[in-house]
């Protein structure tokens, strides 16, 4: 059965004391787009862009720090301007006359990243947290797109629009819902996927490799990253000793290359962990949650909370286009435990980068180790909901020569023996045939 998408417009009943966030959500919102397509739009001078990545890689770090919108509706933004420039180019080609782009219409638009979709509510993010907003349905909704579509298991939410009636001051949601096929042929859907599922786990680190595979590569060198910083502070620390104007737009200066240079490494690390991805055939990749970073690292750390918050988003927007899905899950234990045969003790890390299992001698790269936890936890996320016999074997991580089944059994492909080594040092001469 092929796909329907219809659109629905829905009113909803937003709180009044969150109607003034939704309205900032919105400018910021444009704004994004604005200014991607003052950006993007080149004619006649110039070719226009018209590339969502080239866009995202010269304007995504600008607008998450000009606004307070999610990672998510950033890249959302970016990407309707782009979409307007390239049907602006289109009528270029066909001799027609158009100009640059322009955002000034009420709309906000929400995925299931940016909005959490019920039959009889939606969670919306805004620029002040989420805000839950009831539908208001009509009392016989039955003959009606709303009960037709909205109320109709059949159809499942997808890319949705938000926009305000200012003649009413009402907001309502245009939400486009696609048929789903029947039962028989959902399970059958779910079980294909299933059999195809496989999970690149990814651990962060505030010292050594930047990040460490499930498929042992060893991305990036937080060490390197340390050390700049410690020399951009020393020398920002001495110019303010001056108090002169020339030192402070030094200081400016030394602070825009700092973070050029920060960002690019972060770009370069996730292009790494994308790289492993596809070239593993994953469909997820697992990040730990990183909501109680700072907490769990110290005041002292607060520059690694932001470098990997801002590298779980590069990879996020990146690995969308290449239609792989990006989780985080709970970093309880992923250090502790054994990846071999599940034992956990605080006693099998033997070092910052040693692992030994104090029941089966398993012996590893510690941060390799809790990559591969990492990866497990999110596999077991997505197998929970599955009804297959074969104990786990449709879902898989990826791993460095083989997989790891959800039982903890590790197959090698090629030789089993390489799991057993231990690295210090930052290489990609362990990554998997």
């Amino acid at each position: 059965m092929e796909d329907a998408i219809r659109t629905v417009k829905v009113k909803l009943n937003v709180p009044t004391e969150r109607c003034d966030d939704l309205h900032q959500t919105k400018d910021q919102f444009l704004h994004c787009a604005n200014t991607t397509s003052e950006w993007a739009w080149r004619h006649p001078n110039d070719y226009c862009v018209t590339s969502k990545q080239k866009a995202e890689n010269a304007l995504y770090d600008r607008l998450r720090d000009e606004t307070e919108l999610t990672a998510n509706l950033v890249q959302k933004g970016i990407r309707r301007a782009i979409e307007a420039t390239k049907s602006g180019v289109a009528r270029l080609e066909k001799g027609e006359k158009t100009s640059q782009p322009q955002f000034d219409a009420w709309s906000v638009v929400y995925d299931k990243r940016s909005a959490t979709f019920h039959r009889d509510h939606v969670s919306l993010s805004t620029v002040n947290g989420r805000v839950e907003c009831d539908y208001v349905l009509p009392d016989d909704p039955e003959d009606t797109p709303i009960g037709e579509y909205l109320l109709n298991e059949d159809y499942e939410f997808r890319m949705s629009t938000l926009q305000y009636d200012r003649s009413t001051a009402s907001f309502y949601l245009h939400a486009r819902m696609r048929r789903t096929t029947d039962k028989q042929d959902q399970f059958t859907t779910t079980s294909d996927d299933a059999k195809h599922r496989t999970v690149l786990g990814v651990d962060l680190n505030v010292d050594g490799s930047l990040a460490v595979t499930s498929t042992g590569a060893f991305i990036g060198n937080a060490d390197e990253m340390n050390h700049r910083r410690r020399e951009f502070e020393k020398t920002r620390g001495s110019m303010q000793q001056t108090r002169t104007r020339s030192a402070h737009l030094s200081i400016q200066s030394m602070n825009d290359r700092e973070h050029r240079w920060i960002q690019d490494e972060l770009h370069r690390a996730s292009n790494r962990i994308l790289d492993e991805a596809r070239n593993h055939g994953c469909t997820h990749i697992a990040f730990e949650n990183l909501t109680d970073i700072r907490t769990r690292m110290g005041g002292g750390k607060r520059f690694h909370a932001w470098a990997f918050r801002r590298l779980f988003e590069y990879v996020e927007y990146k690995a969308e286009m290449d239609g792989i899905e990006v989780a985080r899950v709970s970093p309880a234990y992923t250090s502790q435990r054994c990846s071999s045969c599940g034992f956990t003790h605080e006693g099998n890390r033997r070092s910052k980068h040693q692992f030994v299992c104090q029941k089966c001698e398993y012996e590893l790269n510690a941060d390799y180790n809790a990559s591969k936890n990492i990866a497990r936890k999110l596999l077991k996320r997505l197998h929970s909901g599955q009804t297959s016999s074969s104990g786990g074997a449709p879902c898989q991580c990826a791993l460095k020569s083989g997989t790891l089944n959800l039982n903890g059994e590790f197959h090698a492909s090629v030789d089993s023996t390489v799991e057993g080594e231990s690295t210090d040092k930052p290489t990609t001469s362990v990554v998997g045939h």
